[in-house]
Protein backbone atom coordinates (compact mmCIF):
# COMPACT_ATOMS: atom_id res chain seq x y z
CA UNK A 1 0.00 0.00 0.00
CA UNK A 2 1.29 3.45 -0.78
CA UNK A 3 1.35 6.08 1.95
CA UNK A 4 -1.44 8.01 0.21
CA UNK A 5 -3.80 5.21 -0.87
CA UNK A 6 -7.38 6.25 -0.12
CA UNK A 7 -10.38 4.09 0.70
CA UNK A 8 -14.00 5.13 0.45
CA UNK A 9 -16.14 4.82 3.56
CA UNK A 10 -19.55 5.86 2.31
CA UNK A 11 -18.85 9.11 0.48
CA UNK A 12 -15.82 9.96 2.61
CA UNK A 13 -12.26 9.31 1.43
CA UNK A 14 -9.99 8.04 4.22
CA UNK A 15 -6.23 7.49 4.07
CA UNK A 16 -4.61 5.24 6.70
CA UNK A 17 -1.23 6.66 7.66
CA UNK A 18 1.88 4.86 8.85
CA UNK A 19 1.77 6.91 12.06
CA UNK A 20 -1.46 5.16 13.03
CA UNK A 21 -3.49 8.27 12.23
CA UNK A 22 -6.22 8.52 9.61
CA UNK A 23 -6.20 11.42 7.14
CA UNK A 24 -9.33 12.74 5.44
CA UNK A 25 -7.97 14.75 2.50
CA UNK A 26 -11.26 16.32 1.41
CA UNK A 27 -11.98 17.41 4.98
CA UNK A 28 -8.34 18.36 5.71
CA UNK A 29 -8.79 16.40 8.92
CA UNK A 30 -6.40 14.19 10.88
CA UNK A 31 -7.97 11.54 13.13
CA UNK A 32 -6.09 9.78 15.92
CA UNK A 33 -7.24 7.29 18.53
CA UNK A 34 -6.34 6.20 22.05
CA UNK A 35 -3.40 8.43 22.91
CA UNK A 36 -3.64 7.37 26.58
CA UNK A 37 -1.56 10.33 27.71
CA UNK A 38 -0.04 9.94 31.19
CA UNK A 39 -0.53 6.19 31.32
CA UNK A 40 3.01 5.83 32.63
CA UNK A 41 2.37 8.21 35.53
CA UNK A 42 -0.89 6.40 36.31
CA UNK A 43 1.02 3.13 36.64
CA UNK A 44 3.68 4.82 38.78
CA UNK A 45 0.98 5.93 41.24
CA UNK A 46 0.13 2.23 41.67
CA UNK A 47 3.76 1.28 42.22
CA UNK A 48 4.40 -0.04 38.70
CA UNK A 49 7.43 1.88 37.53
CA UNK A 50 7.68 2.34 33.75
CA UNK A 51 9.94 4.79 31.91
CA UNK A 52 8.03 8.09 32.24
CA UNK A 53 8.35 9.12 28.60
CA UNK A 54 5.15 7.79 27.05
CA UNK A 55 3.34 11.14 26.86
CA UNK A 56 6.37 12.81 25.27
CA UNK A 57 6.77 10.00 22.73
CA UNK A 58 3.06 9.95 21.87
CA UNK A 59 2.84 13.70 21.37
CA UNK A 60 6.04 13.64 19.28
CA UNK A 61 4.42 11.10 16.94
CA UNK A 62 1.26 13.20 16.75
CA UNK A 63 3.24 16.38 16.12
CA UNK A 64 5.21 14.71 13.31
CA UNK A 65 1.98 13.60 11.62
CA UNK A 66 0.55 17.13 11.91
CA UNK A 67 3.69 18.73 10.46
CA UNK A 68 3.70 16.28 7.54
CA UNK A 69 -0.01 16.29 6.68
CA UNK A 70 -0.88 19.86 7.80
CA UNK A 71 -4.54 19.29 8.72
CA UNK A 72 -7.00 22.11 9.35
CA UNK A 73 -8.65 19.97 12.01
CA UNK A 74 -7.58 17.23 14.41
CA UNK A 75 -10.04 14.78 15.95
CA UNK A 76 -8.91 12.56 18.83
CA UNK A 77 -11.25 9.58 19.18
CA UNK A 78 -11.39 9.16 22.94
CA UNK A 79 -9.13 7.76 25.65
CA UNK A 80 -6.78 10.60 24.80
CA UNK A 81 -6.07 10.80 28.53
CA UNK A 82 -5.53 7.62 30.50
CA UNK A 83 -7.71 8.62 33.46
CA UNK A 84 -9.70 11.54 34.82
CA UNK A 85 -6.68 12.99 36.62
CA UNK A 86 -4.29 12.69 33.67
CA UNK A 87 -4.84 16.28 32.53
CA UNK A 88 -3.69 17.56 35.92
CA UNK A 89 -0.49 15.46 35.69
CA UNK A 90 0.59 16.96 32.36
CA UNK A 91 3.86 18.84 32.79
CA UNK A 92 3.78 22.56 31.88
CA UNK A 93 6.08 22.00 28.90
CA UNK A 94 3.88 19.15 27.69
CA UNK A 95 0.79 21.32 27.93
CA UNK A 96 2.59 24.09 26.03
CA UNK A 97 3.55 21.63 23.26
CA UNK A 98 -0.06 20.49 22.99
CA UNK A 99 -1.32 24.09 22.75
CA UNK A 100 1.27 24.80 20.05
CA UNK A 101 -0.07 21.89 17.97
CA UNK A 102 -3.57 23.32 18.29
CA UNK A 103 -2.67 26.77 16.98
CA UNK A 104 -4.28 27.63 13.65
CA UNK A 105 -6.53 24.55 13.50
CA UNK A 106 -9.72 23.18 14.98
CA UNK A 107 -9.22 20.51 17.64
CA UNK A 108 -11.90 18.12 18.85
CA UNK A 109 -11.59 15.67 21.72
CA UNK A 110 -14.11 12.83 21.44
CA UNK A 111 -14.80 11.56 24.94
CA UNK A 112 -14.00 7.95 25.84
CA UNK A 113 -14.41 5.51 28.69
CA UNK A 114 -11.10 6.62 30.24
CA UNK A 115 -11.80 10.33 29.72
CA UNK A 116 -15.58 10.91 29.81
CA UNK A 117 -14.94 14.59 30.54
CA UNK A 118 -12.21 16.67 28.89
CA UNK A 119 -11.30 19.90 30.68
CA UNK A 120 -10.68 23.35 29.23
CA UNK A 121 -7.03 23.26 30.38
CA UNK A 122 -6.00 21.11 27.41
CA UNK A 123 -7.62 23.38 24.81
CA UNK A 124 -9.91 22.51 21.94
CA UNK A 125 -13.54 21.42 22.12
CA UNK A 126 -15.09 18.10 23.18
CA UNK A 127 -18.06 16.00 22.06
CA UNK A 128 -19.41 12.47 22.33
CA UNK A 129 -19.22 11.96 18.55
CA UNK A 130 -19.10 13.82 15.25
CA UNK A 131 -20.51 13.02 11.79
CA UNK A 132 -18.50 13.92 8.69
CA UNK A 133 -19.58 12.98 5.17
CA UNK A 134 -22.20 10.61 6.54
CA UNK A 135 -19.62 8.77 8.69
CA UNK A 136 -19.90 8.73 12.48
CA UNK A 137 -16.66 9.21 14.39
CA UNK A 138 -16.89 7.89 17.96
CA UNK A 139 -14.71 6.26 20.57
CA UNK A 140 -16.20 2.79 20.95
CA UNK A 141 -17.40 0.92 17.84
CA UNK A 142 -21.10 0.11 17.89
CA UNK A 143 -22.04 -3.35 16.52
CA UNK A 144 -25.59 -2.05 15.98
CA UNK A 145 -24.40 0.77 13.70
CA UNK A 146 -26.12 0.40 10.31
CA UNK A 147 -24.32 3.31 8.67
CA UNK A 148 -20.63 4.11 8.40
CA UNK A 149 -18.31 4.40 11.37
CA UNK A 150 -14.75 5.19 12.43
CA UNK A 151 -13.81 4.28 16.00
CA UNK A 152 -10.95 3.37 18.30
CA UNK A 153 -11.14 1.73 21.74
CA UNK A 154 -10.14 -1.81 20.76
CA UNK A 155 -6.48 -1.11 19.82
CA UNK A 156 -6.41 -3.63 16.93
CA UNK A 157 -3.20 -5.57 16.33
CA UNK A 158 -2.37 -8.23 13.75
CA UNK A 159 -0.22 -11.30 14.28
CA UNK A 160 1.18 -13.40 11.45
CA UNK A 161 4.15 -15.53 10.56
CA UNK A 162 6.69 -14.23 8.06
CA UNK A 163 9.91 -15.95 7.03
CA UNK A 164 9.62 -18.43 9.85
CA UNK A 165 9.06 -15.95 12.68
CA UNK A 166 6.00 -14.51 14.34
CA UNK A 167 5.30 -10.81 13.85
CA UNK A 168 2.78 -8.76 15.81
CA UNK A 169 2.04 -5.12 14.98
CA UNK A 170 -0.69 -2.54 15.44
CA UNK A 171 -3.03 -2.25 12.49
CA UNK A 172 -6.09 -0.64 10.95
CA UNK A 173 -9.13 -2.91 10.71
CA UNK A 174 -11.29 -1.98 7.69
CA UNK A 175 -14.54 -3.17 6.16
CA UNK A 176 -16.93 -1.58 3.64
CA UNK A 177 -18.72 0.20 6.52
CA UNK A 178 -16.24 0.52 9.37
CA UNK A 179 -12.70 1.45 10.32
CA UNK A 180 -11.31 0.61 13.75
CA UNK A 181 -8.09 2.52 14.30
CA UNK A 182 -4.90 1.43 16.03
CA UNK A 183 -3.97 3.12 19.28
CA UNK A 184 -1.35 5.85 18.91
CA UNK A 185 -0.39 5.87 22.59
CA UNK A 186 3.13 4.60 23.25
CA UNK A 187 1.92 2.38 26.10
CA UNK A 188 -1.51 1.55 24.68
CA UNK A 189 -0.85 -2.02 23.53
CA UNK A 190 -3.07 -3.93 21.12
CA UNK A 191 -5.87 -6.49 20.94
CA UNK A 192 -5.46 -9.34 18.46
CA UNK A 193 -7.81 -9.09 15.48
CA UNK A 194 -8.72 -12.74 16.07
CA UNK A 195 -10.25 -11.77 19.42
CA UNK A 196 -13.99 -12.32 19.76
CA UNK A 197 -14.53 -8.58 20.32
CA UNK A 198 -14.00 -7.94 16.59
CA UNK A 199 -16.40 -10.60 15.26
CA UNK A 200 -19.67 -8.63 15.49
CA UNK A 201 -18.00 -5.62 13.90
CA UNK A 202 -16.70 -7.27 10.74
CA UNK A 203 -19.38 -9.62 9.51
CA UNK A 204 -19.08 -8.01 6.04
CA UNK A 205 -15.41 -8.84 5.74
CA UNK A 206 -12.15 -7.64 7.24
CA UNK A 207 -9.15 -5.96 5.68
CA UNK A 208 -6.12 -5.65 7.97
CA UNK A 209 -3.51 -2.95 7.30
CA UNK A 210 -0.43 -3.48 9.44
CA UNK A 211 1.92 -0.68 10.54
CA UNK A 212 5.18 -2.01 9.19
CA UNK A 213 8.72 -0.71 8.90
CA UNK A 214 8.46 2.24 6.54
CA UNK A 215 5.11 1.32 4.99
CA UNK A 216 1.66 -0.13 5.56
CA UNK A 217 1.04 -3.76 4.62
CA UNK A 218 -2.36 -5.08 3.59
CA UNK A 219 -2.64 -8.56 5.09
CA UNK A 220 -4.87 -11.35 3.83
CA UNK A 221 -7.19 -12.10 6.80
CA UNK A 222 -6.56 -15.82 6.28
CA UNK A 223 -2.96 -15.24 7.40
CA UNK A 224 -3.92 -13.68 10.73
CA UNK A 225 -2.96 -15.76 13.77
CA UNK A 226 -4.35 -15.77 17.32
CA UNK A 227 -2.05 -14.93 20.23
Amino acid sequence: MTAREAFMLGRLAIVPDLSGALFLPEERTLVVADLHLEKGSAYAMRGVMLPPYDTTATLAALSAAILRLRPARVIALGDSFHDRQAEARLAPQTLAALHLMQQGRDWLWITGNHDPVVGARVGGESADAIVLGGVTFRHEPDPAETGYEVAGHLHPAAKLRMRGRALRRRCFALSPRRCVMPAMGAYAGGLNLRDAAFRPLFREGLSAHLLGDGRLFRIDPRLLLPD
